[in-house]
């Protein structure tokens, strides 16, 4: 009697073992959050970079159109963005929120002095969490947001050429 509870309790053991395998093997792994496209961005209550502030949701309704850029020193595609961020600056009705991700503040200080600064108001997200919390699992990563804090576009990996027309043609409707 003892034998054959035991060679049940193997029996289910792996067989849920199983089920839990092929259900996982089933499932989409894709990290996918192009579905925030449309809806409003929440829960902003970012350190900003320098100063003993917050960046908040009303700092971002200040202007037309914000786009939140998530980088690091690190980064090497964020490198590669940097240009097309520079060139942005110089367009009217949009302001950079850049996020320093995951960074030391001196490699983050000695990065746009190398490179420029093509923000207006930078924050820090020392250990990833307010990050998460805006959908961004790796960097670099950008959010092209309204007035109303209305997502318009998630841009994700190094801004493009194209996506700098893209962001060019939204903001000057």
């Amino acid at each position: 009697m003892k034998k054959k509870i035991i060679k049940t309790s193997i029996t289910l053991f792996f067989l849920f073992i199983t089920l839990v395998f092929f259900i996982g093997l089933n499932k989409n792994s894709v990290y996918d959050t192009t579905n925030l496209v449309g809806e409003k961005l929440t829960h902003i209550n970012l350190n900003h970079f320098s100063k003993n502030l917050k960046i908040t949701e009303q700092d971002l309704k200040k202007n037309n159109f914000n786009l939140i850029n998530f980088w690091s020193s690190w980064c090497g595609p964020c490198r590669d963005e940097h240009p097309f961020l520079l060139r942005l600056k110089d367009e009217n009705n949009i302001n950079l929120l850049g996020v320093n991700f995951k960074d030391k503040k001196n490699n983050a200080l000695k990065f746009l002095r190398e490179f420029g600064n093509p923000y207006d108001l930078i924050a820090e997200d020392k250990f990833g969490k307010n990050s998460v919390n805006l959908g961004i699992y790796g960097i670099p990563e950008s959010i092209l947001i309204n007035k109303d804090l209305i997502i318009i576009k998630k841009f994700i990996g190094p801004i493009t050429e194209e996506d700098f027309k893209y962001i060019v043609t939204a903001i000057n409707k």
